[in-house]
């Protein structure tokens, strides 16, 4: 039978990261960039506007690395980890398995999408900006009628652009969604073939995995240097006026994020019976991560290593749920881009109808399907979800200000999401999959 080692125990090379409290150097990180990018911003009259601007480029150095060696690696690790985690199970676990995982993560973001619409259409945080003029409008973007009309008629449409005609093309583009399908698709195809065929692929999947992990570890050693620069120089470019006239609007997300939270642990408690309190002490080092780096996919191995060692989750589980959950599963993201295009709307003047409403609903679980698992990523996706609902984009230049501080908090959610699926799926396909691996074995 066939025989691989789980993403887990390739991942070594974190160990001493963990060990070495890294969470405690991510905070010093960002308290000092914090502190470092007040002190750098034109408005405290310590530097000019230009030098303050040419400092910053070089604050972001550090973190533009960690970025790319992360992006570099993620393709070929998501790929070989789905591929192993399909071929681990056996073709009528994963038909079952495959298809309540993506019902489940569904669900879970049309709760985040409700939880996104209940909190703005409550607190009304666009009608502070409106009452203050609104945001610019370029009077370009009232169609959305026609929006509407073209999104009804190209569902189908884009229901067969799921699947990419050429995965290379979706590979050098970065389209992680394509990426993810062309490789299920494989996967279940490799379980067709007899084992000693496979066999190679396998061990070649185990060298790829153990490559990128490496690399990743390399990069994990610029995390604090990256987010003490980040910060210093988020800070440093954006004024203080644009954080106090939006903080409400940032409050409204933050506390839809914690709802949604709040939410993840009820299905631990009620699914799993675990301590709820537990979960969260045991994730602690994936969301700080999660949130320092804004990137889903740069937490990705050490979300894999956590499930497997302090979640007790199989691994053939989470090498499966978490790489998937990594590219479709953006409950964070989903809940933001509800609230902001709400938001957009209120500080508008903009009635939003039922439909307009339900349009939005299905826009957003689309678009956040497809968001690149990068920081910035929901503000990119935004741009379609907005137009759909026929709300001006002028007023975007704005929140990209302030996404790098709600992107930190969303990413944390996000990663919360896929280690929660993976204890809950654990439950009930864990022990198959483990007694399937022992059978293999002997």
């Amino acid at each position: 039978m066939i025989e691989f080692r789980p993403l887990n125990t390739l991942s070594v090379h974190l160990d001493r990261l963990i060990h070495g409290q890294l969470w405690i150097k991510v905070i010093i990180g960002i308290i000092l960039g914090a502190g470092l990018g007040m002190l750098l911003n034109p408005s405290s009259g310590l530097l000019s506007e230009n030098i303050s601007l040419r400092l910053a480029d070089w604050l972001d150095l550090p973190g533009q690395i960690f970025m790319r060696l992360v992006q570099m690696v993620m393709i070929p690790l998501i790929i070989t980890s789905i591929i192993t985690g399909i071929v681990s199970n056996t073709s009528e676990n994963l038909k079952s398995f495959g298809l309540r995982l993506l019902l489940y993560f569904i669900f879970t973001t049309a709760i985040a999408i409700m939880i996104g619409l209940a909190v703005t259409l409550i607190l009304k945080p666009g009608q502070y900006i409106s009452s203050l003029g609104g945001f610019p409008n370029s009077g370009e973007n009232q169609i959305a009628a026609n929006e509407q009309t073209d999104l009804l008629e190209n569902i189908p449409v884009a229901i067969s652009n799921l699947i990419p005609n050429n995965p290379l093309e979706s590979i050098l583009l970065g389209e992680m969604l394509g990426v993810v399908i062309f490789t299920i698709i494989i996967g279940v195809a490799i379980t067709q073939i007899r084992q000693d065929t496979v066999r190679p692929i396998i061990h070649f999947s185990e060298a790829i995995q153990k490559i990128c992990m490496i690399i990743v570890s390399w990069a994990m050693l610029l995390v604090p240097y990256a987010v003490f620069g980040l910060i210093a120089a988020l800070l440093s470019r954006t004024s203080f006026e644009i954080f106090l006239g939006l903080g409400y609007y940032m409050v409204v997300v933050i506390l839809g994020l914690v709802l949604l939270m709040i939410f993840y642990l009820i299905l631990v408690l009620v699914i799993t019976r675990k301590n709820p309190f537990t979960f969260l002490k045991a994730i602690r080092e994936p969301q700080l991560l999660a949130f320092s780096t804004a990137s889903s996919a740069a937490v990705m191995p050490l979300s894999m290593k956590t499930a497997d060692d302090k979640l007790g989750v199989s691994s053939n589980i989470s090498d499966f749920v978490i790489p998937v959950g990594a590219t479709i599963n953006m409950d964070g993201t989903a809940l933001f881009q509800c609230v902001t295009t709400l938001f957009m709307a209120q500080a508008y003047g903009i009635e939003l109808t039922i439909v307009n409403l339900l349009i939005i609903t299905f826009t957003v679980v689309a678009a956040s399907i497809g968001t690149p698992a990068i920081p910035g990523g929901g503000v990119i996706i935004l741009t379609s979800v907005l137009l759909s609902a026929g709300i001006p984009i002028d007023g975007l230049i704005i929140i990209i200000g302030i996404d790098r501080i709600l992107g930190m908090f969303r990413t944390a959610v996000n990663v919360t999401g896929d280690l929660t699926a993976s204890i809950i799926f654990n439950k009930y396909y864990g022990a198959v999959t483990n007694t399937k691996a022992v059978t293999d074995k002997t």
